[in-house]
């Protein structure tokens, strides 16, 4: 959530920043309902201080023997006016409450303006893979050799739900295992939390109430189905004031994630690129402003670590402020080459979402003794997510003979070389 003093203070410049992320952003009614709220407190302060004064003078009156029968009806007017004055004021907070909660993070400045085509491609790493004889696209190679039953999962609970049969199970937890343990050896703290959240936890994490439509909600329970454990570990020290010599904290935590992904693809997107449930391992930190873009360079380097693990050739890519997700100032996704859809696809997604899930969460730090808290900056990182890094490990390592070369670095888990 947006912090109500920035926009006080330059509501020309953060709206017009506000605009490369949703054109239709006005801060008109938001800063109108401001203005009243400050109103009210002189109002609400100025009735107070008259009040303390006449129950002074009550005071003497009464010690003077003296009748304050009039003063005494007055003073209960104005305890009916601060009555009314304070059911105006929760009314005004709670609807700048809920405009704010709809709002955008302001981009970062090296955030460039535009949709989702003006991104930046700031690297690459190795070359586009090339063969001499067909891909074939990963869902085909996998039904050929066992190991996805789309068929049976959509018998089971409906479509774009992936099941992973024999050795594609094995490679899917190999990913998981390779990936969870790589970074907990890297000092991220493990984690395995639930996979189940209430509305406040969603709240904090930026999903509600924007999103409420993209997310699965079990109504009897009033819970939410994880869309990324970004929504988990963002309420780890939420209303919590946290040491500033114990920061940064860093967490990594595997969940399977549900999405509903909406609407129709194209035939380029069927098979693992864009499902309802995959899994995910997620990179998360809490630090101080001043060091939240160095670690979210950290974040990158440790995704983009995997990837070269895996021997993949990949992309590093800026997304615009058009593309960018509400909670998050800055991002940059890992694309991994898909050759048998030659194109790229994102894989990780690495943002700083700087004090803005801190807002919401009421996560603070203390700089150093007696002084006053402040908001912590919140990153997070895919580290990564499997169902298309599968893909990529399927359309990549393919070989003349109709085999998938397993990467080095998973052959032990696996238990064999080629598939």
């Amino acid at each position: 959530m947006l912090d109500i003093h920035r926009l006080r203070e330059d509501p020309q410049g953060i709206e017009k920043r506000l605009r490369t992320c949703d054109a239709s952003i006005d801060l008109g009614e938001i800063l109108e309902l401001d203005r009243r709220r400050l109103e009210l407190i002189q109002e609400v302060e100025a009735i107070k201080a008259e009040r303390n004064r006449g129950s002074q003078e009550v005071g003497r009156l009464k010690k003077e023997k003296k009748d304050a029968s009039a003063l005494i009806a007055s003073l209960s007017t104005l305890g009916e006016k601060l009555a009314s004055l304070d059911a105006e004021h929760k009314e005004i907070a709670s609807r700048i409450e809920g405009l704010l909660a709809l709002l955008p993070n302001v981009p970062h400045p090296s955030v460039p303006v535009g949709d989702k085509t003006e991104k930046v491609i700031l690297r690459t790493h190795g070359e586009v893979p090339s063969a001499d004889f067909p891909i074939m696209h990963h869902l085909e190679i996998a039904e050929k050799k066992g190991l996805l039953d789309f068929k049976t999962a959509a018998a089971i609970a409906g479509a774009r739900f992936p099941m992973y049969v024999g050795a594609g199970a094995r490679l899917e937890m190999a990913l998981i295992e390779f990936m969870f343990f790589r970074h907990a050896d890297n000092g991220f703290v493990p984690i395995l939390p639930p996979f189940l959240a209430n509305a406040q936890s969603f709240y904090v994490s930026s999903q509600l109430p924007k999103f409420s439509d993209d997310i699965y909600h079990c109504e009897k329970d009033d819970l939410y189905l994880n869309p990324t454990a970004e929504s988990l570990l963002a309420n780890l020290h939420r209303d919590k004031i946290l040491a500033a010599e114990d920061l940064p904290l860093r967490y990594v935590a595997y969940t399977p994630c549900f999405r509903r992904e909406a609407g129709s693809y194209g035939e380029e997107e069927r098979g693992l690129i864009r499902v309802h449930q995959f899994n995910k391992v997620e990179m998360f930190t809490f630090t101080t402003p001043e060091e939240s873009y160095a670690e979210l360079d950290r974040l990158i380097g440790h995704a983009e670590g995997v990837l070269e693990a895996l021997e993949l050739h990949y992309r590093v890519a800026l997304l615009a402020t058009g593309d960018i997700a509400q909670q998050s100032a800055k991002t940059v996704d890992l694309e991994v080459w898909l050759p048998g859809q030659n194109r790229y696809y994102e894989v990780s997604s690495c943002s700083n979402c700087e004090d803005f899930q801190a807002r919401r969460g009421n996560t603070r730090y203390r700089p150093a003794s007696g002084e006053k808290p402040l908001y912590v900056h919140t990153l997070n990182g895919s580290g990564l997510a499997t169902s298309r890094l599968l893909a990529a490990i399927l359309e990549n390592n393919q070989t003349a003979a109709g085999q998938v070369r397993v990467p080095e670095v998973l052959r032990e888990r696996v238990g064999v070389e080629f598939l």
